[in-house]
């Protein structure tokens, strides 16, 4: 079975730093496209942050300058960095994945809050 299992939310104070990790079993990751989405109460679902299979990456304007997109194909791990955190970063993230055949996957998600 494909799997996407995040880790790394919890409470954090404004300011801080906060690192998210998915593990990715059972598809040929290095060749996916993945993505962290991030969904608040009362908002639409949204995309973060992408990274291509070749590593580009892409940011929402929101996060932009603050938060770091990265993937360990040897390990099939994703990762997201999150610094300077904001209040309104408050959301669960969402490890996401599209394969070359089109097939796509989620993660269950982990909350962050950002809260003093």
């Amino acid at each position: 079975q494909v799997q996407l299992v995040e880790s790394g939310g919890g409470l954090v104070q404004p300011g801080g730093s906060l690192r998210l990790s998915c593990a990715v079993s059972g598809i040929d990751f290095s060749t996916n496209f993945m993505a962290w989405y991030r969904q608040a109460p009362g908002n639409q679902r949204e995309s973060v942050a992408v990274i291509s299979s070749g590593g580009f990456t892409a940011y929402a304007d929101s996060v932009k300058g603050r938060f770091t997109v990265s993937r360990d194909n040897r390990e099939n791990m994703l990762y997201l960095q999150m610094n300077s955190l904001k209040p309104e970063d408050t959301a669960v993230y969402y490890c996401y994945t599209k394969t070359t055949s089109g097939m796509e996957y989620w993660g269950k998600g982990t909350l962050v809050t950002v809260s003093s």
